[in-house]
């Protein structure tokens, strides 16, 4: 345990997130969804829903801000506007943790293809249907900036 992070946090998941380069995906995925077939790594947070992962990832993922679009979610079947109840939890905490990102349905294969590609998949125990979500890992930005308006990057100073 450490002070200040979500216990869900596990260390093979923080590991995993810092491991993770700018625009670096992560799944996480449903108690159905073929994570073992589709996951070049695997992590399992059996017996855990989706939105307390989602929200325990979200408090310390940065989302990328370098595209329009950087946070994904499944659909019912093709209809890509339908939200069930599970889909508004999912817009609600990612717009707790990043207010001004949009969440972007992904119908069937083009979902899949992109769960395929992501770094990692976190399965969760969610026993609701088409609870699924991508994000896109974004950067640290350091805090100083010269007077040229580029951030001044200094060594070990984040």
């Amino acid at each position: 345990m450490l002070k200040g992070l979500d216990p869900l946090l596990s260390p093979e998941l923080l590991s995993t997130l810092r491991a993770m380069g700018h625009g670096d995906e992560i799944a996480i995925v449903d108690g159905n969804y073929p994570g073992v077939e589709h996951a070049r790594r695997l992590i399992r947070l059996d017996g855990h829903g989706l939105i307390p992962v989602l929200d325990a990832v979200l408090s310390v993922l940065p989302i990328d801000d370098f595209v329009p679009e950087a946070i994904f979610r499944s659909t019912v079947k093709a209809e890509r506007d339908k939200l069930d109840p599970v889909h508004e939890e999912m817009i609600d905490c990612c717009a707790r943790h990043e207010p001004h990102r949009a969440v972007t349905p992904l119908i069937g294969q083009d979902f899949y293809g992109r769960v395929r590609a992501a770094h990692a998949i976190i399965q969760t125990s969610e026993p609701r249907l088409y609870a699924n979500i991508i994000l896109r890992k974004g950067v640290i930005y350091p805090h100083s900036v010269e007077e040229s308006g580029k951030p001044k990057v200094e060594p070990f100073d984040y």
